[in-house]
């Protein structure tokens, strides 16, 4: 098999060639044929995390070795599978998408199918393992295959990590009635994303942020009611004003140190901040507002494959608006991590194998 993969981290990906793997056990060998370039793969690729004033927090403190194909959103087709998945009903050639968030596949969390809680050993494809920046990848169990069906495997892809996010994240303020303004914070993938979650639920007050006019006016075409430039020391007041009040639930999908100040400001009295992204920094909070205004503060990682099943389940009920895919080719994984990085993609790249 071929990988494009971070062989020393910050320098340009390398293709390397690898034994493709043969199952074993509960093992399922998929040929890759799309893959979504993510922006926490610019933290690996980076090698760090920033912690505030803690430092940084590297690839080597979480357990990642190098080298290293990245890569979490991923879709293929199924061509062999271990002695004991045979009972699975799996076909030759069946299209998939992957759930990464796995983990040692025998802890509790990972019995009841919250592999992303996985507290033993995790073991997420892209992180820990190889991923989809390659022509071939390992699912651990059939459980964490879900079938394509009649979806745009681009788009699915886009359902393995951005859309599964964004949904737990979703579903951790919610219930909230449909015209009480949620507020998201970022509008890149997982801003899109979100907008299209929350539309299908039937929300129709969907507030904004991002620092960039461009993704607010994609957020505004994919249904935000309401977008707020964040572009200067104001922003939580121009959230209250966009809003009509202060907030009860904020999704902070960017998750820095600026954000959260901003973030916490808006919220009322009663107020929930669910942090999801990884840009890094800390939060320096007045801590008597805490209990005053009785807020909460709750992280949020990821999904688990239930829910990947549920939102696979809502897109292919039509529900489920699409967001902007730009498709590139896998071995342009350098090219298309960089576009990243300087900020010039709308929506989400998700790259594809030449046959797919």
């Amino acid at each position: 098999m071929r990988a494009w993969a971070v062989v020393e981290t910050g320098k340009p990906l390398k293709e390397i060639e690898l034994p493709t793997p043969e199952p074993t056990g509960k093992q399922v060998l998929l040929e890759i044929t799309h893959a979504g370039v993510c922006h926490s793969d610019l933290h690996i690729w980076e090698g760090e995390y920033d912690l505030g004033s803690r430092g940084k927090m590297r690839l080597t403190d979480r357990g990642v070795v190098l080298p290293l194909a990245m890569g979490h959103e991923i879709v293929g087709k199924v061509l062999k599978w271990g002695a004991e998945a045979n009972s699975a009903g799996l076909k030759v050639g069946d299209h998939m998408i992957v759930f990464p968030w796995v983990g040692c596949g025998k802890c509790a969390e990972c019995l009841a199918d919250e592999d992303n809680m996985c507290r033993v050993k995790p073991a997420s494809l892209g992180v820990y393992q190889n991923g989809g920046y390659a022509t071939h990848v390992v699912a651990p169990e059939p459980r964490h295959l879900v079938p394509l069906g009649n979806l745009d495997p681009s788009l699915a892809a886009t359902y393995a990590c951005s859309g599964i996010t964004v949904f737990s994240a979703i579903n951790k303020v919610m219930p909230m009635p449909p015209d009480d303004p949620i507020v998201l914070v970022g509008a890149g993938g997982l801003g899109l994303n979100a907008i299209a979650v929350l539309k299908a639920k039937g929300h129709r007050r969907i507030v904004v942020v991002d620092v960039a006019q461009s993704k607010l006016d994609a957020a505004k075409k994919e249904g935000a009611t309401d977008t707020v430039l964040a572009d200067g020391p104001d922003t939580a007041k121009k959230i209250v004003e966009a809003a009509g009040g202060q907030v009860g639930a904020i999704v902070d999908l960017v998750n820095g140190t600026d954000t959260s100040r901003f973030a916490f400001d808006a919220l009322r009295k009663g107020g929930k901040l669910v942090q999801v992204g990884l840009f890094g920094g800390e939060m320096n909070i007045p801590l008597p507002l805490m209990p005053i205004r009785a807020l909460t503060i709750q992280g949020s990682y990821v999904g688990n494959v239930k829910e990947l099943r549920e939102l696979v389940g809502i897109a292919q009920s039509g529900k489920l608006p699409a967001i902007p895919i730009t498709n590139m080719p896998l071995n342009q994984a350098d090219a298309a991590l960089n576009r990243l990085k300087e900020g010039k993609v709308v929506g989400r790249i998700v790259l594809t194998a030449s046959a797919a």
